[in-house]
């Protein structure tokens, strides 16, 4: 009789693992914390919730390497890829999809899976000893009592940064009449963002009132904890030049205003519903206060009368140093019945943190059913050599 594996956490990555092991044969518990502990990011008790950006990032496995590496997870049975392309929304080139609708799907394949229990308690701790084989996929969001006990058992300072979220806007409180659908370039479908155009006076009058506006304090521990880089607020980005919103997600290029001339700035706005009804402002993640937020971002064109279906915020992420406390089979060194995956790894990202849950399921599955596994190669394309 094959033992059991029990994964920690319900996310991308967690749901991954579970996946992976369950299609092996392997029975699985996944435990979920939500809604018995919440965190400051999740809004839903869903598993695998995008608690931040919709969007799978690039789709062309031709040009792009996150585009690659969705062709060899879609290659690899994933279920994460698997319900994007079912709950695709149109964002252009990128695979954006309608996240209650993810959610819902992942849960559901889950479910009806056999071999796994879903499990809705929080795991305060290291696990019982007796659970011999677990997968611990908790992510940045990592239940403050785990989080300090693989501290303490790894002998090694978590890693920390400030992550974002974006607001989202109802589509019906957008004024059309300045905004307009288009891609740029017309990638996609030609028509898949909402771009609210700002001329050069009102793109200095928006970045002055976006400096000036009140932000979250931190607390006095937080201070050092840098950002990620990938996604920055939008303060942040215009405290390092006036000009750094223009070269960034508000760049002009590749879109023609058909309300006027040319703008020197653009916005844009991406699907974030299967309906079409919620809108997210793409790269406009922030620590504005939530009064700020709604009087700041109203000051954009078309958005004047902007409903906002959620507000922006910053919370705070957390992480291993990988490499030291990690062997290459994502086993923990300190303690090897302990598998980590996805962001809690050092790794960022919705889809490298669903390949990391992958490879940290297929390799407790081969290590249960007795098989070897090596760790994948790091040429490009490493589903041409390796087990899928």
């Amino acid at each position: 009789m094959i033992r059991t594996v029990h994964v920690i956490g319900g996310g991308l990555a967690g749901c991954e693992a579970a996946w992976q092991l369950a299609r092996s044969g392997v029975p699985v518990v996944l435990h979920e914390m939500r809604p018995h502990r919440t965190t400051p990011a999740h809004q839903s008790q869903g598993l695998a919730e995008l608690v931040c950006s919709n969007s799978l990032r690039s789709d062309d496995a031709d040009y792009n390497a996150v585009g690659l590496l969705h062709e060899e997870l879609r290659r690899a049975d994933s279920l994460i890829l698997r319900a994007a392309d079912a709950c695709k929304v149109p964002a252009g080139g990128a695979l954006a999809v309608d996240r209650d609708g993810f959610s819902v799907m992942v849960e559901r394949e889950l479910a009806g899976q056999p071999n796994i229990t879903i499990l809705r308690e929080e795991i305060a701790g290291l696990p019982p000893e007796e659970w011999d084989s677990v997968v611990i996929a908790t992510g940045p969001l990592t239940s403050p009592p785990l989080a300090e006990a693989i501290r303490t058992l790894t002998g090694e300072d978590s890693l920390s940064f400030f992550d974002a979220i974006a607001p989202i806007v109802t589509k019906d409180s957008i004024d059309f009449g300045k905004a307009w659908f288009q891609s740029r370039y017309d990638k996609g479908e030609g028509s898949d963002y909402i771009n609210c155009p700002l001329t050069k006076d009102q793109y200095y009058a928006f970045i002055d009132a976006l400096l000036a506006g009140e932000k979250v304090p931190f607390h006095e521990w937080e201070k050092d904890v840098p950002y990620f880089e990938g996604c920055l607020p939008i303060e942040v980005m215009a405290e390092r030049g006036r000009e750094t919103l223009a070269y960034g997600p508000g760049k002009p290029v590749g879109l023609t205003n058909p309300h006027g001339p040319k703008p020197y700035a653009v916005i844009q706005l991406r699907q974030d519903n299967a309906l079409g009804t919620l809108y997210n402002m793409v790269g406009f993640q922030t620590k504005l206060r939530h009064g700020e937020q709604t009087r700041v971002f109203r000051m954009i064109p078309g958005l004047e009368n902007a409903e906002f279906a959620r507000l922006g915020g910053v919370h705070r992420n957390t992480f291993v140093n990988g490499p030291r406390v990690l062997a290459p089979d994502l086993t923990l060194k300190a303690q090897p019945r302990l598998r980590l995956a996805g962001q809690i790894t050092g790794c960022e990202g919705y889809v490298e943190s669903t390949a990391i849950g992958l490879l940290a399921g297929r390799f407790a599955a081969a290590e249960r059913l007795g098989t070897a596994l090596p760790p994948p190669p790091t040429s490009p394309l490493w589903g041409r050599c390796w087990p899928m």
